[in-house]
């Protein structure tokens, strides 16, 4: 009889894409960004509305080191996939510390603590991860070493942030994701390691997907208790056709041409590139997101009747983050402005103090949205429609010409 093999760490090589086990472990997100929807919606103040994008942002810091450790070493092989169902155990605990995460409630364990020991538990496993899976870079087990720094003030931040209220709580959740956002550029990309295009493009696609699917699930959520009538039936329309637009946004054919991009590019510029545009372009993307998800709570909620500050704000100000986003990704990725997305983001924010003196139904505001979305689409699809059909079919590399 011959002894079972060992299990061993495995190579991701070029073409590799997206594993099974990976789909499961983002699914814990979808969670995690529904309560940072709920809880802006729930006191939809200013300094929980801040306080609650940079939680957003550091639940996309723990995603995103996953997401690199996934293009080293694949994550359906050998103990990576044990150390994904631990990581989601305490994912999970970190969603459902969400409500407490600025202020305990009574009875239990101290919410903002919790919250932050869990963090600093599942980076450091992450950390750990990689140098392991780093063995023979030694660029990539320094940069790994490296991490600790941020991860450890950020961590120091969130206990402090746990002892305060109100605005000094808000200055140092975003304190704390400052440091981590800045302390990550700063440690040169060269060393890391990015061995599959196409599983790290298609990994941030599925997240883009979570988080609009996510914003579905707000909507019915919040409506599920709301007898039905036209303006619910006209709205939950309207609501899909945001989402149907933004996902036509990313993925018509800007999701090819970086994709491309990234493949050709060569080692030490793919992990720039790969940094640059997924790891930080993104994030505006998934912020966006969320932002427009409560804007839509807050239609649902009050159809007939003007929308507040936050409501519009929410609404129109996510939808151009995410637009301005993918100005700076098209422009990182293949060096091409995209014009429409940018005036249709800058229209979106000169609507909103203009909405907010008209004071309309918000179901109006909804149209006016949906109208602006619409026509951004139409727009790019008839000015490059040669070019388009040659992205997708085959010619990513028309993209110098889009």
């Amino acid at each position: 009889m011959t002894a079972a093999p060992r299990p061993r760490l495995t190579a991701v090589t070029e073409g590799a894409k997206v594993t099974p086990v990976e789909l499961l472990f983002d699914l814990v997100f979808v969670y995690g960004f529904t309560q940072v929807t709920a809880l802006m919606a729930h006191d939809p103040t200013w300094p929980v509305i801040v306080r609650s994008l940079c939680l957003l942002g550091l639940l996309w810091w723990l995603w995103t080191g996953f997401a690199w450790l996934g293009n080293v070493v694949q994550a359906d092989e050998g103990p990576v996939r044990l150390i994904l169902f631990a990581v989601m155990a305490l994912l999970f605990i970190i969603d459902v510390t969400i409500p407490e995460a600025f202020h305990d409630n009574p009875g239990g364990l101290y919410g903002p603590f919790v919250f932050a020991v869990c963090y600093l538990i599942v980076q450091l496993i992450h950390n750990g991860s990689l140098f392991v899976a780093a063995t023979g870079s030694p660029a990539a087990q320094r940069n790994t070493l490296l991490l600790l720094i941020p991860h450890l003030l950020t961590t120091a931040l969130l206990l402090w942030a746990g002892t305060q209220h109100d605005w000094p709580q808000t200055w140092l959740w975003a304190a704390a994701l400052a440091v981590t956002t800045g302390g990550i550029f700063l440690i040169r990309p060269e060393g890391w390691q990015l061995s599959a295009a196409s599983h790290f493009s298609e990994r941030h696609a599925l997240m883009i997907i979570i988080a609009l699917g996510e914003s579905i699930v707000s909507i019915g959520v919040g409506v599920s208790q709301i007898p039905v009538s036209w303006a619910i039936i006209a709205a939950s329309v309207l609501g899909i056709a945001v989402t149907a637009a933004l996902w036509w946004v990313y993925f018509d054919v800007t999701a090819i041409m970086a994709e491309h991009a990234l493949h050709h590019a060569d080692d030490n510029a793919r992990a720039r590139l790969a940094r640059d545009a997924y790891t930080y372009c993104h994030m505006p993307m998934i912020v966006g997101i969320i932002l427009m998800s409560l804007g839509l709570k807050k239609v649902f909620e009050h159809l007939s009747d003007p929308l507040t500050t936050v409501g519009i704000v929410a609404l129109f100000g996510g939808v151009a983050l995410y637009l301005l986003a993918h100005v700076a990704f098209s422009w990182r990725t293949v060096h091409l402005l995209k014009p429409f997305r940018l005036g249709a983001a800058l229209i979106m924010l000169a609507l909103i103090p203009a909405v907010l003196a008209m004071r309309l139904p918000a179901l109006v505001d909804l149209c006016i949205l949906v109208a602006v979305l619409v026509a951004l689409v139409i727009v790019e699809f008839r000015r490059h429609a040669t070019i388009r059909h040659r992205i997708r079919h085959g010619d990513p590399g028309a993209a110098l010409a889009y």
